[in-house]
């Protein structure tokens, strides 16, 4: 059968139903595999998706089901037979096997999703909707992309105009004759959305909707819900989805809403969002089930399995994303034998690695320890003279950190340092400070300091993350004042290096009132990884008062579905050697289920239980 599965787990004790194309919500598994077949042309029969893994005769429909300007939609025959052979399902139990670990998340000192999350975990939904602003700028009104890096009047206008005055601003500058037309609009919301000012992209919409200046277009409506949900939450804009016309509510419309509850790592949601997709009978797309690939990949990579067996029952083509996806999974479990079967699998369906997946193998090839194979990925990368290539710099110069070439870090630095931008400065802080050199990587921060006359917490948070790294307390809270008196608004990733700095410098007591002060003052919750290195350090003391209550912290901010969260609390039982009752029960009413590894600890816990002849003779 389909090669890619692979790449998954043993689905045979796992209740799998391959009768058609549902995600359970119960145990978050497919309860059927193809949902309609679809007619459609056939074309290349001969499809083998991960060489020498597993490989199939497959058949791809590539007819579109919606038009260019609502992303690249996909309906696929479905030709494969509904139910998988025994020897099928053998063929899953090898390709994940590192799941099973203690932890779902890596170990110290290796790669973990918290750490790459801001690198290659984004979202494929804020692309395609700003390719989908792209397409009607080119397609509908004629503008090339060089145009588009051009500012409109209107751009110029929003702009120069506060977060708070962006209606009055517009109004005033329709009065003074200007005309609102497509092209205006499309090139402000790409600016904005580039620059990510979604405060202003959602008043523009706002004040489009309320002033009727637009008519508004499927696109124009997931644009609004995608910001409603990126500032406001899921739930506001889940109730903006009721308020779009019928005619409108359309399948890109739902998978932008289901691309934020991915990105809120929203288990529940995400699966109950894609299930009534299926029910309004919306042809499952690459993109939705990529989504699901990126969420499990953070939250319960053993589920990556049913979203291959679904996407192999409907004939789904995989995408690059797909590939980066799984690419990632394989390397941060350093399984870089499967990680290069996928990429040659990749090749193999003309697709090539793009900048961000040879970055990705480089960095996996690093951590894993193959240093000359990710010296041979960064030079091809390069290829040959880097200033003419500059903008790779910001991929590379981190991995040559990783692999502990000061050198060739200056090498890169040198290229970038006269005319810094942004990423790459950043690069270079995070680099120096990963090879001990705290003296450059404050030179790095003061060099894009000077350029900015408001710095916000993301030019802070990567110097920051090299004072927590090295356990510098006092810098940290020098540089944590200088934000405060710059004004501001700490971000999750802000009070994540703060919390972890606490931590590793032994004032946990103090990182846990902070990280409650982040729970009740920011905007956006604190990341996983953030309540997970408090969690972790009471664990280890056997403090299991604590740790129970940040646990409860944790769940309430939406993180339960991961298994890290109950083996962690299991530990600190452990360490303490204190029996815990009920810890199954509590388990099933979250959903979740114990695998291996977190079997073993209740076991190991068990045996601090007395005998009832031991609360007899005491």
């Amino acid at each position: 059968m389909w090669a890619i599965r692979r790449a998954s787990v043993h689905l045979r004790n796992r209740g799998l139903s391959s009768g058609n194309g549902r995600i359970s919500i119960g145990k978050s598994e497919i309860e059927r595999c193809y949902f309609e077949n679809c007619n459609a042309g056939i074309i290349e029969p001969q499809v083998t998706l991960i060489s020498g893994l597993l490989s199939s005769t497959r058949s791809y429909n590539t007819s579109s089901s919606s038009s260019k300007s609502r992303g690249a939609v996909l309906s696929f025959s479905s030709q494969a037979g509904a139910n998988s052979s025994e020897e099928d399902k053998d063929d899953l139990e090898d390709g994940f096997s590192e799941l099973e670990s203690p932890l779902d998340t890596a170990q110290k000192g290796s790669e973990s999703d918290d750490d790459l999350s801001s690198k290659s975990d984004l979202s494929e939904e804020e692309s395609i909707l700003d390719d989908d602003i792209q397409n009607v700028l080119e397609t509908k009104i004629g503008v090339s992309s060089a145009r588009t890096r051009d500012y409109s009047e209107m751009t110029k206008a929003i702009l120069a105009a506060p977060a708070s005055s962006v209606n009055r601003v517009l109004n005033k500058w329709v009065k003074e004759g200007n005309e609102v037309t497509q092209l205006e609009v499309s090139l402000t919301m790409l600016h904005l959305r580039r620059r990510r000012m979604f405060v202003k992209a959602l008043q523009l919409l706002e004040w489009l909707e309320s002033t009727k200046k637009l008519e508004f277009a499927e696109s124009h409506y997931a644009s609004r819900l995608d910001l409603i949900a990126k500032l406001r939450g899921i739930a506001k804009a889940e109730e903006y989805l009721k308020q779009i016309p019928d005619s409108f509510r359309d399948e890109l419309v739902y998978r932008t809403l289901l691309a934020n509850c991915v990105t809120a790592n929203n288990v529940k949601k995400s699966e109950e969002l894609f299930n009534k997709m299926k029910d309004l009978k919306f042809h499952t797309s690459c993109f939705s089930c990529n989504q699901l690939l990126l969420l499990y990949k953070r939250t319960d990579k053993k589920k990556i399995a049913d979203v291959l067996l679904l996407m192999e029952k409907e004939n789904i083509k995989p995408s690059l994303f797909t590939y980066q996806v799984l690419i990632d999974v394989k390397g941060q479990s350093k399984d870089i034998k499967g990680m290069e079967q996928i990429v040659e699998t990749m090749k193999s369906e003309g697709l090539e690695p793009n900048t961000q997946i040879q970055a990705s193998l480089a960095r996996h090839y690093a951590w894993a320890g193959s240093k000359d194979k990710a010296e041979s990925v960064l030079k091809e990368m390069e290829g040959g003279d880097i200033s003419k290539k500059r903008w790779i710099c910001q991929w590379t110069i981190p991995v040559y950190a990783t692999l502990g070439k000061a050198d060739e870090v200056e090498r890169m630095w040198k290229v970038c340092e006269p005319n810094s931008r942004f990423v790459e400065a950043m690069a270079a802080i995070g680099a120096w400070g990963h090879l001990g050199n705290i003296e450059k990587a404050e030179a790095a921060f003061d060099k894009i300091a000077e350029k900015i006359k408001k710095p916000t917490s993301k030019h802070f948070n990567a110097l920051l993350k090299v004072y927590t790294d090295h356990k510098m307390l006092d810098k940290g809270k020098d540089l944590v004042k200088r934000m405060v008196e710059s004004g501001c608004t700490f971000e999750p990733l802000t009070w994540d290096a703060i919390v972890k700095l606490y931590v590793a410098s032994g004032e946990v007591v103090k990182a846990g009132s902070i990280l409650e002060k982040a729970v009740k003052q920011s905007r956006n919750k604190p990341m996983f990884s953030t309540y997970m290195a408090v969690m972790s350090n009471y664990a280890e003391r056997g403090d299991v008062h604590n740790a129970e209550s940040i646990f409860l912290m944790t769940k309430r901010a939406g993180y339960s579905t991961r298994l890290q969260l109950y083996h962690t609390l299991l530990q600190a039982y452990i360490n303490a050697k204190m029996p815990v009752y009920g810890f199954s029960d509590r388990m099933k009413a979250d959903n979740m289920f114990p695998n291996k590894a977190l079997a073993a600890q209740l076991a190991r816990v068990d045996a601090f239980r007395k005998s009832p002849v031991d609360e007899l003779l005491e």
